[in-house]
């Protein structure tokens, strides 16, 4: 029997896993002191200011946290004048720092599972944070400049994270979030994503990678089919949280080989008060005699092991592992 991180790897790569991967068993987050500076410290239930002086809230009974970027809460009032706005949180530390993570780590079995990095909200993210949505999608027309200036800053503040992160726990993988889409189309163009968040992904996940990080999983729960060429360009591995609208059978046909599809089960579908496993035996039967056992990791599209209604994601889990025996017989 392949371990955990062998059976990964030849999904991955179209070799012969012996079974499904069952959602996130294959990464082992750290718990880098370096998130909680960014990020701040998650307080489901109540609100926070992270280290880029965005306020956030986590009501009770969503999914996660978003942030607060109108009127007073505004952070970059004036993108062209941003670098009287914007200050990066400082991510060097002193090694003491690190002791509890490098701590952690020297525990986990590389040889069972990924040492896996994780950074919460991505270059586009960043920008919708800092500024809000509305004034995001009007200054990428207006003010190209000052967005590629910014964009710069911003993609040189995570090549420091992942040169902290790399120096004190060489992880083996990178789990990165940035949602690029509603559940139906992309927040902007393709071409406009192509020239002003492509290049900053090649450099970020070219870095990671040119540095012993062998797996690159991006979180995106939205419609992003249009940019997966985008993805495989950047050096992405897996594609997690893919919804349904992304119409995974197709991904899978045409670019099965050069990125994994993790998900298929639609958080908004099947994370709900009243889900039952007969419900998610149904899905699951459905997205894998469309898109067969090849390059894919069925499971929910969370952006992490959880969900919002408990004992879902553990059943989700096993019910996968029903499946094994079908398409992965002795």
């Amino acid at each position: 029997m392949l371990t955990i991180r062998e059976n990964f790897m030849e999904t991955i790569k179209g070799g012969h896993p012996d079974r499904f991967v069952k959602q996130y068993e294959y990464q082992e987050w750290i718990n880098d002191p370096l998130f909680p500076i960014y990020f701040g410290n998650i307080i489901p239930g109540g609100e926070w200011v992270n280290g880029w002086g965005v306020k956030n809230k986590f009501p009770a009974g969503v999914p996660g946290p978003f942030p607060c970027c109108e009127g007073e809460d505004k952070v970059c009032k004036d993108v062209a004048h941003w670098r009287d706005y914007v200050k990066a949180p400082n991510l060097v530390l002193p090694p003491e720092a690190w002791k509890d993570c490098i701590e952690q780590v020297s525990h986990i079995d590389r040889k069972e599972k990924f040492v896996t990095a994780k950074v919460f909200c991505g270059i586009f993210e960043k920008l919708h944070y800092l500024m809000g949505m509305e004034d995001a999608m009007i200054n990428f027309y207006d003010e190209p400049e000052a967005m590629h200036e910014l964009i710069d800053y911003l993609t040189d503040w995570e090549i420091t994270l992942a040169e902290e992160t790399i120096k004190y726990v060489h992880p083996d993988a990178l789990f990165h979030h940035d949602d690029w889409g509603s559940q139906r189309s992309l927040f902007i163009s393709k071409e406009m994503f192509d020239e002003f968040i492509l290049p900053a992904y090649k450099k970020i996940y070219g870095y990671w990678k040119a540095h012993g990080v062998e797996v690159i999983i991006h979180h995106s729960d939205s419609y992003a089919a249009d940019l997966v060429p985008e993805m495989i360009e950047m050096g992405i591995d897996v594609f997690q949280g893919a919804v349904g609208t992304n119409n995974i059978p197709e991904l899978i046909r045409k670019y099965g080989g050069q990125i994994t599809i993790m998900g298929g089960l639609d958080n908004g579908i099947y994370d709900r008060a009243d889900w039952t496993r007969e419900k998610v035996r149904a899905g699951l039967k459905e997205l894998l005699e469309a898109s067969g056992p090849r390059y894919i990791i069925p499971g929910l599209t969370m952006g992490g092991p959880e969900t919002t209604y408990p004992g879902l994601y553990e059943a989700v889990s096993e019910i996968v592992g029903e499946f094994d025996k079908i398409y992965f017989p002795l």
